[in-house]
């Protein structure tokens, strides 16, 4: 496995008589994984927070870099917020990052455009898979939750079948993104995580919240429909009212089977949130953060998934993607602690 640890003084700014998420998480700092999560599981923890800094998903779908940005703009901002009685830093421990500068390094001297290079940006994404998959499987099996901030939404791939092999079963999973990532099994990227994840049997049911109608194709929606995937478009939730966000997460919660779920969160989906795939239309952070917090108050909720956050070049973009990160992984913690107090 693979792994590269946190230095949080890279990304904290201590301050006397307070203490930060960062000063009180449990780190790993290199020992064996599996005797570093039986201690985080003895001492209370519950979270294992974990970066997949990579673009190399994105590109291989024709798309742009910038998502291996996301894991240190969004620690920039959590290590530094409040560890107190509202949410403490203790109930989380910070893995790291999954090593993938040298897939990185040959991806950067890759051009999409060319049919070959294209090859081989999917043939990256697939050693990506490899990679993660085991580190899922050992934190899931450790009887712990991954908090995952990517990186590309091919990612999904790898945490749902880490997670279908620890717990024996496959997973379901709520998606929220305009792209419900299901096109053509053609070579690993980040537009067909959960089209693989459906063949091999590692996710079986699959719904996607606020689909754009005009941003998945045909045929991606036919695979879907054959395979029986759940999805609600954007325009009829937020721009027709029809059915409303509440009539929409009483039926997702409804249709939940009893089983292990996966919560999906693809930035593009947040208004204005800087991303791979930038959305001038979308929903608002709030109701990202309340569906997120509704999906973890479910029984069987394993993982968080967040991808595709893509800060960019221009002032207060790190900040922002850092930010809209951090309030969702507090919304899917506090939300699964909730089910401990109610």
């Amino acid at each position: 496995m693979t792994l590269n640890p946190v230095d949080p003084t890279r990304h904290l700014s201590p301050r006397p008589g307070e203490q930060r998420l960062g000063e009180v998480m449990l780190q790993w700092q290199g020992q064996p994984l599996a005797a570093w999560l039986a201690e985080v599981q003895q001492l209370g923890g519950r979270f294992v927070l974990l970066g997949v800094p990579e673009s190399i998903g994105p590109r291989a779908n024709c798309g742009r870099g910038g998502a291996e940005r996301g894991w240190s703009a969004f620690l920039d901002q959590w290590l530094n917020w409040q560890s107190n009685p509202a949410f403490d830093g203790r109930c989380m421990a910070l893995l790291g990052s999954l090593a993938v500068e040298d897939l990185m390094q040959q991806a950067d001297a890759l051009d999409p455009s060319q049919h070959g290079q294209l090859e081989q940006l999917r043939a990256l994404t697939e050693q990506l898979d490899q990679r993660l998959t085991p580190v899922i499987q050992a934190v899931v099996a450790a009887g712990l939750e991954p908090v995952v901030i990517g990186g590309g939404h091919n990612n999904a791939l790898p945490i749902l079948a880490g997670a279908s092999a620890a717990l024996s079963q496959p997973l379901a999973a709520v998606n929220l993104d305009p792209h419900a990532d299901f096109r053509r099994p053609e070579g690993r990227h980040s537009g067909n995580g959960f089209r693989y994840a459906c063949q091999q049997g590692h996710l079986n049911h699959y719904q996607v919240l606020g689909l754009h109608e005009q941003k998945n194709n045909a045929e991606a929606m036919s695979a879907m429909a054959e395979a029986g995937v759940k999805w609600y478009s954007l325009q009829r939730m937020w721009l027709w009212q029809q059915p409303n966000l509440a009539d929409v997460l009483a039926s997702v919660l409804a249709q939940l089977p009893s089983q292990p779920l996966g919560v999906e969160v693809d930035l593009d989906a947040i208004s204005e949130i800087p991303s791979s795939a930038v959305s001038r239309l979308g929903i608002s952070p709030d109701q990202a953060c309340y569906l997120v917090h509704r999906l973890a108050q479910q029984p069987g909720a394993c993982y968080l998934h967040l991808a595709e956050g893509a800060p960019d070049d221009q002032p207060g973009s790190a900040r922002r993607v850092g930010q809209m990160l951090a309030e969702l992984v507090l919304s899917y913690c506090q939300g699964r602690l909730s089910r401990k107090t109610s």
